[in-house]
Formats: C-alpha cells, structure tokens, sequence
C-alpha cells in the first residue's frame, strides 16, 4: 500500500520504517525540515535500537522518503497515518491542538484531489481520549474535504503500543493490534497494513480503541507505583522484596491474570479490606508513604457511593436489593458490600427490601452473625423470602448477584428500574431498554 505517516518522532519514525520494510511504499511527513532531511540521508531522526539501520535500508531501496509538503504525500498516498504528538496542557488536559492542524491538512489535501485515485483512509495513531475521533477531528475532516466520513473517506483509530527503546521489536511482535473502525472498509485498510504480524486483532468501536490506550498505561503506571510502594515497605520492613514479588509473579491464577479486572461492584469480605488496612497501618508506622494504597480502600468506598447516586437519581424510594454476602454462594456478611451499600440505603429513609437465598438470620454464627447486628440489625425487617416478593416491593430493583432465580425473574422494559451491580448476562440487550442503568458500563 500507498501510506502517508504524520509526525517523524518516536511512533511515526518507527511506524515508517516499519511499514515500508513490510513492503509498503511510505512517505514520512513532518514540519522539521531537520528531521525530513535526516530521512531522505537515510538517517533516524530518533535514537532506537535497530531503528538507524532500518531507516537506510529503507531509504535505499526507495520504500521510504520524506517531505514537509502535505498535499504532495497525500496525493501520494492512500492511507495517512497520524502520529502527531498529543502532549499535556499545564493543567493536564490533553493538547489537540497538533493533531487538529494535522487533521485540516489532510482534510485540505483531499479535498483538491476527491473524486481521482479512489478512497483514502484517515487512521489515527495518536494517543487521545474516547471521543476525540468522533467529536473533534471527524468533523473538522469532514468540513475540510466536503464529503461524509464513512463514505468519502475512511477513518479509523489504531492506537500503537510501541515502548521507546523497544520499539521496532515491539511494531515487528505487538501484544495485540487494535482497529478502531468507522466503518468495515476503514478497518480493513488498517488490517492489511499490518497483514502477517503475529498478535491477536481486535475490530472496534473507535471510542473504545481510544481508551484501550489508557487502559494500558494507566495499568502500567499503577503496577509500577504498587511494586514500589511495595518494595518500600518491604524494605522498612526488613523483608526481601524481590523475593516477595517473585513468588507474587508465580501466582497465575489470581494475580497475573484476568482475575479481578472486570469492572463490576465494589469489594468486601473478611481479607482485602482488613489487609489493606493493616499494611497501611505499617507503613504510616514505619513512615513510609503509600498514597496508592493508602488511596485503595477510599475508592472502593467511592465506587459503592456511585451505587447510592444511581439510586437517588431514580427520584423513587421503594428499593428492592438482590444479593447481601460479600461474593456468591457464601452467607459470610463481614464488610461485605451489599450489606454497606443497604446500611446506606436505610439510613437515607429508603423503604427497603432484600433478598438472599444464602443468607438466613437464624443460621448466622459467630463473627459473622455479630459484625450483622452491629451494622444492619434491622436486617429481620428487611429480608424478604423470596424474589417475587422483592419485585412486587421494588420501584428500583439492586441486582448484586447473579443468582439464576434471580436473573430468571427480572423483567424487561416496563418494570422497576434495573440498576446493575454485576454486569448482568443480558447486560448488552438490556442497555437498549429504558429503566436499565449499568453501575459501570
């Protein structure tokens, strides 16, 4: 293919001479004339390991050039790349002003040429947040060239997870390529550039390719701040954490896994919350500060909050609440946060139902039976014996489980409002009908 690549730094550098060595025929466009010189004498303008000697391959065999002259690369081109820089603003707002310009010159330069050499594809490689595409830079293409993203010209999201130092490695083995598609001919354009890489491929929307970006590094950086604020500890502790963590990184099961990261509702039992708070605990003591832990269980808290907000925005005051231990098939009510988020409900004055087929008054022993009449003894008053039983009660039905007399019950479309807890197996179909709120999706 014919390809266009925005922006000579890091990704856009890397993305070139990648692709023209895959076969491709690759114009690099930049405002440098520095770094546009640097190319076309067969030099990387970044430093990169294998990225200098890729360049002059490239450059010598004619599969790479460079030029600061926008409508001659796109006229040049079938695909335009964007890989503009999306830098912070001094208050952390992400700056769009780069790929703005960027997306009004190309805009421009197919407008001059629409209706000769077919489609061409608008594929944004930047990082930005979910709705930048859509919101911002699609109309703004859309005015430039006169015509209708999706039909005039392609547009796509494909956002690059490419680390510096790595980089050209990391383009030649991706963990995964990730296509925002406006339409299925858009993302078909991004797909064959990329044709033999290995790595799964994911066809999505284009908002949710703008936030996998984020979801990734977001997820870095908060393994690097909790292996660290770790290590402190460890450290003040006179505990080995390297050794600490090698025996963590073993555990495939529920640490270095999908366990736990599925949005969903907030966590509780008799483990994770009296744990966390231990661990802070030694570290306040050991004057060792741990803001992301320390920080853990208040957003916990907060994301149980959002559950009440949910509630209040209804406007109604009959509650019906499915689910009450802190996780399926147990009866164990310790900091669970069913029972928080009802203890929060009744404390408002709302007129409140539950159900759990668990849990049974008469049966609760010990700690258990005693951290419940600490916290909700009304409970007695409040649990109802069946789910029928709730339904007839409720206005705004809390589903926290996933129970199959449960789910077998809940109706569809006139109803109670359905706020959702667990992300409900019909979740996707119930979304389209009125009274369904999903707490996280």
């Amino acid at each position: 293919m014919r390809v266009s690549v925005f922006g000579l730094g890091y990704v856009g550098c890397v993305s070139a001479a990648c692709l023209a060595s895959m076969g491709h025929e690759v114009i690099g466009v930049d405002v440098s004339r520095v770094k546009v010189d640097l190319v076309n004498d067969g030099r990387a303008p970044v430093v990169e390991e294998r990225i200098g000697e890729l360049v002059a391959e490239v450059v010598r065999t004619g599969a790479l050039r460079a030029t600061d002259d926008v409508r001659e690369a796109v006229a040049n081109s079938e695909v335009s790349l964007v890989c503009v820089g999306t830098p912070s603003e001094p208050n952390g707002s992400l700056c769009t002003t780069y790929l703005e310009r960027v997306t009004e010159q190309i805009g421009t330069a197919l407008a001059d040429r629409r209706g000769r050499g077919g489609r061409h594809t608008v594929v944004f490689r930047s990082t930005m947040l979910p709705g930048t595409c859509l919101n911002l830079l699609v109309p703004i293409l859309e005015k430039c060239v006169g015509g209708t993203a999706g039909v005039d010209v392609g547009v796509a999201v494909n956002p690059e997870f490419l680390r510096e130092s790595t980089s050209v490695r990391d383009f030649f083995d991706p963990p995964k390529t990730v296509i925002g598609e406006l339409d299925p001919a858009s993302g078909d354009v991004v797909a064959a550039l990329y044709d033999g890489l290995p790595g799964e491929v994911f066809r999505v929307p284009v908002p949710t390719a703008e936030a996998i970006k984020y979801a990734d590094n977001a997820f870095h950086g908060l393994k690097i701040g909790f292996a660290n604020e770790l290590g402190a500890i460890c450290q003040a502790l006179g505990v080995d954490s390297h050794q600490v963590m090698d025996v963590f990184l073993a555990d495939r099961k529920l640490n270095i896994s999908p366990a736990y990261l599925r949005p969903g509702f907030a966590f509780g039992g008799s483990c994770l919350p009296k744990d966390l708070r231990s661990l802070v605990h030694a570290a306040h003591r050991a004057d060792v500060s741990v803001p992301i832990l320390s920080h853990v269980l208040p957003s916990n808290s907060d994301h149980l909050q959002r559950a009440v907000e949910l509630v209040e925005r209804t406007g109604k005051r009959r509650v019906g609440l499915f689910g009450l231990s802190f996780k399926p098939g147990t009866d164990d009510l310790r900091e669970s946060p069913l029972v928080e988020l009802a203890e929060r409900l009744f404390g408002k004055g709302y007129d409140l139902r539950i159900h759990d087929a668990n849990v049974n008054l008469s049966r609760l022993l010990g700690a258990n039976r005693e951290y419940i009449e600490t916290r909700l003894p009304h409970l007695a008053h409040l649990l109802a014996d069946s789910v029928d039983e709730v339904l007839e009660h409720a206005e705004v039905c809390l589903v926290g489980t996933r129970d199959p007399a449960v789910l077998a019950a809940l109706p569809h479309g006139d109803g109670p409002v359905i706020v959702d807890l667990v992300r409900l197996p019909d979740a996707e179909a119930r979304r389209a009908e009125p009274g369904y709120v999903g707490l996280a999706w």
